[in-house]
C-alpha cells in the first residue's frame, strides 16, 4: 500500500519522548485514517499499546466519552506492562469541550509521567484550531495532511498529468476514473456532502444553509476566476450579503473544499478588501460540478485552459496550507493580470498559466511595475504545466 510521506513525520514523532500532542489535520478523503492505520501497523507491539477512538460514529460526543477514553488508554498502558502508550483520537472536533478535557488529561499525565503519546486528527482545520489556542497553547504540534499531488497519485494510481488535472487527488476515487459518471456521484456524495453536513453545517452556526450551498457550487464553477462578492450574490436565489458570504467562505476554505486568494498589494488593507479569487483545493471537486467529460473538456480550449490553471492552482495552494512562511495571492491591474503571486519562505514570484502561444500582457504589465519580483510562465512554449506539477516549490523557486 502506498504510504505518504506524512507517515515517517507522525513516526518519527511518536517514538521521541513525550513533548507535545501531535495534531493531524486535513480534508475528508485524503488518507487521514488509512495513515494512522498504516501508524499502528508499523509500532512494535512488544513497547507500543495503542488505543483509538473516533468521533466521527457518534455524532455530537459529550466530554464524559473523552474522559474515559483517556482512562481506558491509561489504565491500559500500565496493564499492559509495556514502556509506551498512543491515543488517537479522531475527529476530537465533534466533542463538545475537547480541548479543556484534553488539556486536563495531558496535565495529569505529564505531572504523574505516564508515558501515554497522544495523536488527535480531525478534518475541520477551523474547529480544531480554535480549540488549540483557546485550552492547548505550547502543548501541540499541527501536521497538515493536505490533497494529494499530482507525483503521489502518479506513483499510486498511474495516472498520467492529463487525468490528474481533471480527476484530480482522492484516492478513493481513483479506481472510478474509468465511469464518469460514477466517479462524480462519488465526489458529490462522499466527499462533498460529507464534508458540508459533518464538518460545516453540524460543527458551525450556518444561517443560510442553501446560501452557503450556492456560494460552494458558483466557487467551484467559477474556479480560477475573480468573481465579486456583490456579483455572487446577484446570481444566488437566497438572500444574505456579502459578510455572510465572506464568513462562509472562510469555513469553505477550512474545510479544504474551495479558497478564496486576495489581490497582492504592498498596502495590505488593498489586498484584503479585494474581490475573491476562487480556488479549488481539488480538481475532482472542480470536474464533478460539470455536466463535460474528459474527451469534452479536452476538446474545448477554453475549458481545457482552465482545468489546466485549476491544476495548477490547487497544487500551489495545498503546498502553502499550513506553511506559516507561505502565501498564495492573485495580482491584478485593470485588464491585466497574473494568475498567482506565490509568497515562499522570503521569497515573492509570480506565475502566469497561459494556453495558445499570444504574449502574456499581465506579466509584462506586472514586471514594469515591480522589475525585482521574478515570475515565471507556464505554457505550451514555455515551463509545461506537466513538468510543473511534478517539481517541488523549492526546486522551481531556486532555479529562479
Amino acid at each position: 500500500m502506498y504510504q505518504r510521506h506524512m507517515l515517517t513525520t507522525l513516526n518519527d514523532r511518536v517514538h521521541e519522548d513525550r513533548r507535545f500532542i501531535q495534531v493531524l489535520v486535513g480534508p475528508r478523503q485524503v488518507g487521514k485514517t488509512t495513515l494512522l492505520d498504516q501508524l499502528e501497523g508499523q509500532l512494535p507491539r512488544d513497547q507500543f499499546f495503542v488505543h483509538r477512538v473516533s468521533a466521527d460514529a457518534i455524532g455530537a460526543a459529550g466530554s464524559s466519552w473523552l474522559d474515559q477514553a483517556w482512562t481506558t488508554a491509561r489504565v491500559g498502558l500500565r496493564l499492559s506492562g509495556l514502556p509506551c502508550g498512543l491515543l488517537i483520537v479522531d475527529e476530537a472536533q465533534k466533542v463538545t469541550d475537547w480541548a479543556e478535557v484534553v488539556k486536563a488529561n495531558w496535565d495529569d499525565d505529564t505531572r504523574a509521567r505516564v508515558p501515554l503519546q497522544v495523536i488527535i486528527s480531525g478534518s475541520s482545520r477551523l474547529m480544531l484550531q480554535q480549540g488549540l489556542g483557546e485550552s492547548l497553547l505550547g502543548r501541540f504540534e499541527i501536521l497538515h495532511m493536505n490533497h494529494w499531488s499530482y507525483p503521489e497519485m502518479r506513483d499510486a494510481f498511474g495516472f498520467t498529468p492529463t487525468q490528474f488535472a481533471w480527476f484530480g487527488g482522492y484516492p478513493g476515487a481513483a479506481p472510478l476514473i474509468g465511469d464518469e459518471t460514477r466517479f462524480k456521484n462519488y465526489i458529490l456524495d462522499s466527499v462533498i456532502e460529507a464534508s458540508l453536513n459533518r464538518d460545516i453545517f453540524l460543527l458551525s452556526r450556518i444561517d443560510k444553509p442553501a446560501l452557503l450551498r450556492q456560494l460552494f457550487e458558483l466557487g467551484l464553477l467559477y474556479s480560477g476566476q475573480i468573481v465579486s462578492l456583490n456579483k455572487m450574490l446577484g446570481q444566488m436565489a437566497d438572500a444574505g450579503n456579502t459578510t455572510t458570504l465572506s464568513r462562509y467562505l472562510k469555513l469553505l476554505d477550512e474545510a479544504g473544499l474551495l479558497g478564496g486568494l486576495t489581490k497582492y498589494s504592498p498596502r495590505e488593507l488593498a489586498g484584503r478588501t479585494s474581490s475573491p479569487k476562487y480556488q479549488t483545493y481539488n480538481t475532482a471537486l472542480y470536474s464533478a460540478m460539470r455536466a463535460e467529460t474528459l474527451d469534452d473538456a479536452q476538446a474545448d480550449t477554453t475549458l481545457w485552459g482552465r482545468v489546466v490553471e485549476n491544476a495548477v492552482g490547487a497544487q500551489l495552494i495545498n503546498q502553502v496550507t499550513g506553511d506559516k512562511l507561505a502565501r498564495l495571492q492573485y495580482w491584478r491591474d485593470g485588464d491585466n493580470e497574473v494568475d498567482f503571486l506565490l509568497q515562499w519562505h522570503g521569497k515573492t514570484v509570480g506565475i502566469e498559466v497561459k494556453s495558445g502561444h499570444g504574449p502574456a500582457r499581465g506579466i509584462a504589465r506586472f514586471n514594469g511595475q515591480y522589475p525585482g519580483i521574478p515570475t515565471l510562465t507556464v505554457s505550451d512554449y514555455g515551463l509545461d504545466w506537466q513538468t510543473f506539477l511534478q517539481a517541488s516549490l523549492d526546486d522551481v523557486i531556486a532555479a529562479m
